[in-house]
């Protein structure tokens, strides 16, 4: 690999971008183009909703729940290694679909082997991009994010026409030989040494918590084994325990409960907004078009959202801004149910879109708020990790009320109420904390109880006692006076 002393912020760096850009079109834009094969699925199978949304949930929660085993594999192998097994897996999964015979094949192929493949591409290309830039790593990674809304922009109307042209078994076949246009992203990832990962000692063992004599003992391993070197057991617990902490904090309890409650509202909207524009009469290239705008929208969301809570009036509210977008958005949902006609899920289309990329884009930020810049890192791997369980459950479960109820009413009303109680519980949480925080500042009932300490020379004297103002003048008029004789 090439080696620098900083990230290059450029050169090949933005050839890295343009990858990472293909990389989130193949696997996120893909991923929210399923959605159109759902009335497709359910017609030639004969299945009932709940069943056939199995096939999109399973693939939404293999690519989160495996991201960890993508990053695995770029750190101990390479990335160009993982990001091109990756596009082989998830290709082979697409093709392998096109000649399904039950619902079952489509879970295995289309749900868990390209959801494995998606998720051996996607965290690695990100973490690549960090690697090349620092000045202009928020420009960097507005490009290379920007490929999801972009893609489902272009792909929702393209896989449309796939399908009136070849059917459902020839438009997964297209779209496996196109998704292997990730092995040319994979070959893009060039490898970087920076500075920092070329020292011969590990930075923990100048720490204080490494024994002296252990110290000795790994410095003198080989340099080969840096995994050897690196971790012996006292020191993997303690560095796994000071890099998750974090989880016991209160705080971050509570913002864990409220992403799984606004992933959960969140999720079925994506698979069932084309089978619900299609019931209440909108053809099938406009319902492929609510797709298209709401890809585009979201990155307008993105990036007029981001820039806005930037500005020095909104930066300090950031979090209810965060609160608001997810708010937003579980309204849309509830007044969905109502809007029964092309011109009127367009604006649905519009505000849903632009609220969704505005809460995606502060989910950092709230995060970094709870626990700290220092672990935001692993914090943000746990909090994407929590979206696994809900992309896994809601979609058969809104699937199961459409069947049950032969309405999306109760369906809709659930992902608004869900996406709401996740604003609401974070929006009390922080009240409550603001709150907490007042009342430490104020007097308590006791008022006259208070702290003062004087000093003699090198001794110090603290007394804490029920005082008026009077006796504190007092008697630090005769400490003073004893000071000085």
């Amino acid at each position: 690999p090439a080696r620098h002393a900083n990230p290059p912020d450029g050169g090949w760096g933005w050839m890295i971008v343009a990858g990472c850009f293909l990389v989130t079109i193949c696997t996120r834009a893909v991923t929210r183009c399923i959605s159109i094969f759902f009335v497709e699925f359910q017609a030639y199978f004969g299945q009932d909703y709940a069943r056939t949304a199995w096939i999109h949930s399973i693939v939404d929660c293999a690519t989160m729940f495996c991201a960890p085993l993508g990053s695995l594999i770029s750190n101990h192998v390479s990335c160009q290694v993982g990001i091109m097994l990756g596009g082989l897996l998830a290709s082979t999964g697409l093709i392998l679909s096109s000649f399904a015979t039950s619902l079952e094949h489509l879970y295995l192929s289309l749900g868990v082997l390209t959801g494995l493949g998606f998720a051996l591409c996607y965290s690695p290309a990100i973490a690549m991009v960090g690697k090349y830039f620092n000045k202009r790593k928020a420009l960097a990674y507005g490009i290379a994010m920007s490929g999801s809304g972009i893609g489902t922009f272009i792909l929702a109307p393209v896989v449309q026409l796939l399908i009136e042209q070849f059917s459902w078994r020839g438009a997964l076949l297209i779209l496996g030989g196109f998704v292997l246009n990730l092995c040319v992203c994979g070959a893009l990832m060039r490898p970087i040494a920076l500075k920092e990962d070329c020292k011969s000692t590990p930075e923990f063992l100048e720490q204080d918590y490494v024994p002296e004599a252990q110290k000795r003992d790994l410095k003198q391993m080989s340099i080969c084994s840096p995994l050897i070197k690196a971790w012996s057991h006292e020191c993997l617990c303690y560095c796994s325990w000071k890099e998750y902490d974090f989880l016991l904090m209160p705080g971050f309890m509570v913002l864990a409960v409220s992403v799984l409650f606004m992933a959960y509202g969140c999720s079925p909207l994506f698979v069932y907004l084309v089978p619900y524009a299609l019931s209440v009469g909108v053809s099938h290239h406009q319902a492929a078009f609510l797709m298209s705008i709401l890809g585009v929208i979201d990155i307008i969301g993105n990036i007029t959202f981001g820039w806005l809570t930037d500005r020095r009036c909104l930066k300090k509210h950031r979090h209810f801004c965060y609160l608001f977008a997810v708010a937003m958005d579980g309204l849309c949902c509830l007044f969905l149910p109502v809007l029964q006609s092309f011109p009127l899920l367009v604006p649905f289309s519009f505000t849903f879109g632009y609220f969704d990329g505005a809460y995606v884009t502060l989910i950092p930020v709230v995060t970094a708020d709870v626990v700290g810049t220092s672990s935001l890192s692993s914090a943000l791997g746990v909090v994407y990790f929590l979206h696994a369980i809900p992309y896994l459950v809601s979609p058969p479960v809104a699937g199961w009320l459409v069947d049950t109820t032969g309405s999306y009413t109760a369906s809709f009303l659930l992902c608004g109420f869900s996406m709401i109680f996740s604003s609401l519980l974070l929006c009390f949480a922080r009240l409550a904390k603001k709150i907490k925080r007042t009342d430490l500042r104020s007097p308590t009932s006791d008022a006259g109880t208070k702290h003062h300490i004087w000093t003699n020379g090198a001794i110090a004297y603290s007394v804490t006692a029920e005082l008026d103002q009077k006796d504190v003048e007092f008697l630090a008029v005769e400490t003073n006076s004893y000071s000085n004789r």
